[in-house]
């Protein structure tokens, strides 16, 4: 079972164990690619933050160097989470994939140098909580990535052409 399959059980038998729950299932249909980013999202979060504070505070590295490091694990988990659960309406194929790939490295790459720059201010020069930090500057590229992703990675038809059969 998927995860949308899983989420649309759930949701289903809510629906049908509290009937006025019912008024709010357009909302579930409008609104379930967001729900499935964001159960994903947490998963990238953790990943993140988990691999982020390992290096930081276990290894001693340095912040960005700690960074750039959790961002590999983080951006490949999100990559491949974000193609097969949560963007369904998007071209596949092998063209289609390394498309994907090269637009959402490209856009994770953007939100990681701005999460850099935060992190390097913050907590490089105005000695502020790293942690803390590594958490205020994870919300803001959440809502980044998850615009970049939607509008130009996984887009309905991002290529401008019809899906390939290359896969």
């Amino acid at each position: 079972m998927t995860p949308s399959e899983l989420l649309d059980s759930i949701f289903h038998w809510v629906f049908r164990k509290f009937p006025k729950t019912q008024r709010i299932e357009p909302y579930y249909k409008k609104y379930k690619e967001l729900m499935l980013y964001g159960i994903f999202g947490l998963g990238t979060f953790l990943i993140s933050m988990g691999s982020y504070w390992l290096f930081t505070e276990n290894f001693g590295w340095y912040i960005l160097i700690s960074n750039a490091m959790s961002w590999v694990f983080a951006t490949a988990f999100a990559f491949f989470t974000n193609r097969k659960y949560v963007f369904v309406n998007h071209p596949h194929g092998g063209f289609a994939f390394f498309y994907q790939l090269g637009t959402f490295s490209t856009g994770r790459l953007f939100t990681l140098g701005i999460e850099e720059f935060m992190l390097l201010f913050f907590i490089g020069l105005l000695q502020q909580p790293n942690m803390p930090v590594k958490f205020f500057s994870q919300v803001i590229v959440i809502v980044l990535n998850y615009i970049f992703s939607k509008l130009l990675v996984f887009g309905r038809n991002p290529l401008g052409r019809v899906e390939d059969d290359f896969s």
